[in-house]
This record gives C-alpha cells, structure tokens and sequence, in this order.
C-alpha cells in the first residue's frame, strides 16, 4: 500500500552522530588527518574544518541574526548559489589550515550541542531559514532543513571514515533517514520526465537500512509515497551502499548504473542515476 511521506525528524539523531565524531577524531594519528577523502583535494582535516564552518554560518545567521557584510549580488541562479557556496566553503578550509586538529576538536565539542539546541527550539512545520534547493523548493520548512543538515553531517563523516579506515554509520539507524531525505528530491529530477497518468515508478533499496517508495504520475505531476504497488511501470533495485553513494555524487553514474537492475521502462528507470541531494 501506498503512504504518503511524511516529515523526517532527525533533530534526535545529532547529539549521538556528534559523538560518534568526536570519538573518530580524539583516536586519530597525527598522519590521519592528512589522508586525502573522496572530495577531492580535501583532506579530512579539511573536512572536519568543513563541518565546523558550516555549523558556525547556521548559528551566526539563524540564532544571532548575523548577516555578513555582502561582496557580491546575491545568487540570481542555482548554478550561482552553488558557486557562492564553493567559494565560501573553499575559502573557510584554506583559513583553517592554521587551525590544529586539537583545537578543531575543541571547537567542534563546543559548538555542536548548541547547533542541537537550536534545532530543538524550532518548530518542525513552520518555514526554515533557508529551501532545500537540491530538491527543487523555493522554500522549505524546517524538518526538512534539519534534515538535509543531518545528511549532510552524516555523509561527510562517512567521507572521513572511509578515509582513515574506520567503521561506516551504515545501521539503520544512521542510513534510513539519510535515504529517506535524499529520496525527497525525486519529484525534481523527475520534473521533466513525461509519462502516462497513473504510471508508478518503484524504487526498491535492499539492505538494513533500505525500503521501498514509489514515484507516481498525479495531475501532470511525479508526487512520493513510502510502500509499494503490485502493478509497476518501472521497478529499480539497488543496493544502500550504491543508493546513498551515488545521490551524494560519491560513485559516477556510469558505475552505479551497473548496481541497478531496472525492469519495465528503461527510460524511467534510468533517470534515477541523476538525483543528486547535495549542492553540486
């Protein structure tokens, strides 16, 4: 049967992913925090510089009312805001280099808890500071923006993980949600895909942390439910370590393509390999 989606509340999961951090970081050999991570060229001391800068932007401007003195228009385009944001996070990480790893650490245990505070004093259904673009909203509200901050925090420590050979999050816990928000962007990338009213496009993910949700053709529009239907146009079954990979731009299309297995229509199926649920 087919339920519509509902909210994803995740602000519960950040105290103990931050935890989960800071414990990687406190064992890391001095040589570990120059090994290169997936996002190139950044290291995962770079990386950790990335977190921390993010979670100082989110408090300066949504608990403070900070606004930072403005060099430039304001992005007119997607395109534009994701350079904006490349530069930004580029300039912080270049900054950074003079930061030790202990005192990131410090300020990473300082500054958490108070980002998770934040998140707690908000209402989940009221609008969020700012839309989850890569979903195609102009405006969000804040589940979702909590959310999308929590896959963020959550794939780039995978990053990290995988770059010093530590265990990844990949229970249930830590990747269900993750999923579940990424899968949030399918309407977007489906917008200009065509097709009859009522086709049904499944989407099965296997493993422990997967599931099962169907994009439907409704009023000329693709709309997401969780669950299953008997008759689909288009199923696509992939694995969660190829689905979470592959939407955080982690495994080139090409290659995720050969994990998928599509059955109906190929051109349906196909289009999966262009969702993409971060600013890229």
């Amino acid at each position: 049967m087919l339920r519509p989606v509902e909210p994803i509340h995740t602000v519960d999961l950040f105290p103990a992913l931050h935890a989960q951090l800071l414990t990687l970081l406190r064992q890391l050999e001095p040589q570990d925090w120059l090994k290169p991570t997936v996002a190139v060229p950044w290291s995962v001391k770079d990386m950790v510089a990335h977190l921390l800068d993010t979670d100082m932007r989110r408090l300066s401007s949504q608990r403070d009312g900070f606004t930072p003195p403005a060099t430039e228009p304001p992005p007119a385009t997607y395109h534009d805001l994701v350079e904006l944001l490349n530069r930004l996070n580029a300039e912080w990480v270049r900054a950074a280099q003079r930061l030790s790893p202990q005192l990131l650490i410090a300020l990473l245990e300082l500054i958490g808890p108070q980002v998770h505070h934040l998140f707690t004093t908000l209402d989940p259904l009221a609008p969020a500071r700012a839309s989850v673009a890569w979903a195609g909203e102009s405006a969000s509200l804040n589940w979702f923006d909590i959310a999308r901050e929590y896959t963020e925090k959550w794939h780039h420590q995978q990053h990290i993980r995988e770059a010093v050979g530590a265990p990844l999050l990949t229970s249930r816990q830590w990747l269900y949600p993750a999923l579940d928000t990424f899968l949030r962007g399918l309407p977007h990338t489906y917008r200009g895909v065509s097709a009859n009213e009522g086709s049904n496009l499944v989407i099965s993910i296997s493993g422990e942390a997967g599931g099962e949700w169907t994009l439907s053709r409704r009023r000329q529009n693709w709309q997401l439910y969780q669950g299953t239907v008997a008759e689909a146009d288009t199923r696509v079954q992939l694995d969660q370590d190829t689905a979470w990979r592959l939407f955080t731009k982690g495994v080139a299309p090409d290659d995720a393509r050969r994990q998928l297995v599509i059955e109906g229509d190929e051109r349906l199926g196909i289009q999966l390999l262009s969702l993409l649920a971060i600013m890229a």
